[in-house]
């Protein structure tokens, strides 16, 4: 059965492309009605798009993948942004009134568009978080109506290399692929992520990445700080690569063994080893050290970055960790040893219930942003196709006289029915009259020879009969 009413969404980030179509039911829970993923790994990097072609090739494939299961065409998606270039820029607008008066919503317009104004070398604005603005010595989130003689907007332009949004709307243009909404990522995630209450109280979300890990920071329901670091999990993996393995081979050892604090047994006599698929011994120990000195660069990174934000003191509900990379063994506990932050979790699903497919979107935080953008969006996806509409057994409706208020026209429309009318009466006529002439020479025949002809041939047979020859 068709599905034709849903929202899609697409998620470009360095390790996969990842689709999905569902609904929000009544309840709040998600229901997914379909799923696809491609790798990415060649030719998006750090989540920037460096192949175009590659790139529309798989979105028309994840498309195309996400149409088969839910019967039926998609009209647009939602499509999340981010990458290693996705940071927040402070900037601040100041205006003095003359004399204190109400501050007004032309002024306040004014304020914003001055704002987008601020140059910015070879970057982009993609969204302005919004702030307080400061009125006199009072801080407000809605100034206006309120009175005052000087006020500053306070705005956190979220800003990339303007490549990064050419780069994809090249790619889905390319594949043939409407855009519904361009979504930032962090932000949705941490709206699928984070609560109500943790985005109030200060709240720092961490998403581990592939390649890059994203730092996001909510204070009094408003992103604070948003920076992205260019390291991940396949940083740690291609560390692991130098004890002589293929990615593919590090990246399971990091998986089964990884651990962001391993320590070695006292009680073992002999050192716990692991075997790797052509059949060599690694320590443990060897294996973690590596894994443990990269982890430890990233964690300390995300610590400098919570204190450049300046609300590392002011995280009342702690740090969560989402993403691929936060399944690492004691990630937590590593992390509160660089920081001292005591209240640290990690999300390996959204807070969001989720029907259908749950056993590849909800088991290791991987799927967590698709899912909030799915969350986001707000639009039917489905294709829809208008078609005229007609029940059995209806008559088929007449035709609208789209000209039945022109005199002009009434009057030439009656002349030509007149005429016409005249016309089918003559030809009738015409027909009428020959059909009687031709009665009346069969009625002749059928009568014989007249009186003229029957005495004409009897006086020819008395003059011109035998006797009289002889």
């Amino acid at each position: 059965m068709a599905t034709t009413d849903f929202i899609a969404a697409i998620e470009l980030s360095s390790s996969k492309i990842s689709g999905i179509a569902g609904k929000k039911n009544s309840d709040g829970s998600i229901q997914v009605l379909a799923y696809a993923r491609e790798d990415a790994s060649s030719f998006i990097h750090k989540g920037v798009i460096y192949n175009i072609d590659k790139t529309a090739q798989a979105l028309t494939s994840i498309t195309n993948k996400l149409e088969s299961q839910l019967n039926n065409s998609i009209a647009k998606v939602y499509v999340g942004i981010g990458g290693q270039s996705l940071r927040t820029v402070k900037n601040a607008v100041s205006r003095t009134l003359e004399e204190e008066g109400i501050i007004s919503q032309e002024l306040v317009d004014s304020i914003c568009d001055e704002n987008l104004e601020v140059p910015l070398a070879d970057m982009s604005v993609l969204d302005v978080a919004p702030q307080e603005y400061k009125i006199d010595n009072n801080l407000q989130a809605d100034p206006v109506g309120v009175a005052g003689q000087h006020i500053t907007g306070q705005f956190l332009n979220i800003v990339a290399r303007a490549s990064l949004k050419k780069n994809l709307e090249h790619s889905f243009e390319q594949a043939k692929v409407e855009i519904a909404d361009l979504l930032i990522a962090p932000i949705a995630l941490a709206n699928a992520v984070l609560t109500e209450n943790e985005m109030r109280s200060g709240c720092a979300l961490v998403d581990f990445g592939a390649d890059t890990t994203t730092i996001s920071v909510y204070k009094n329901n408003i992103l604070r700080y948003l920076s992205v670091l260019p390291l991940g999990g396949n940083t740690i993996t291609r560390d692991i690569t130098s004890l002589q393995m293929e990615e593919q081979d590090a990246e399971k050892l990091k998986l089964q063994y990884g651990n962001a604090l391993y320590e070695e047994e006292e009680e073992s006599e002999t050192p716990a080893v692991c075997t790797t698929d052509d059949g060599r011994a690694i320590e443990l120990t060897t294996l973690n050290n590596i894994i443990e000195a990269r982890a430890e660069e990233i964690l300390a990174n995300v610590w400098n970055q919570l204190q450049l934000s300046g609300y590392e003191d002011k995280l009342f509900s702690g740090v969560v960790f989402t993403g691929g990379g936060a399944n690492l063994k004691n990630i937590e506990e590593a992390f509160r040893k660089q920081s001292k932050i005591e209240k640290i979790k990690t999300m390996r699903f959204v807070h969001n219930t989720i029907h259908g497919f749950s056993d590849v979107l909800a088991k290791d935080g991987m799927q967590n942003t698709l899912l909030g953008l799915l969350a986001a969006g707000n639009e039917n996806c489905c294709l829809q196709e208008v078609k005229p509409a007609q029940p059995a057994g209806n008559p088929t409706p007449k035709p609208v006289d789209m000209f039945g208020n022109d005199e002009a026209l009434k009057e030439q429309e009656a002349a030509a029915r007149a005429a016409k009318a005249q016309r089918e009466k003559e030809e009738k006529e015409r027909r009428e009259k020959e059909r009687k002439e031709r009665e009346k020479k069969e009625k002749e025949k059928k009568k014989g020879p007249s009186w003229f002809e029957k005495t004409f041939n009897k006086l020819s047979n008395e003059i011109f009969s035998d006797d009289d020859m002889k």
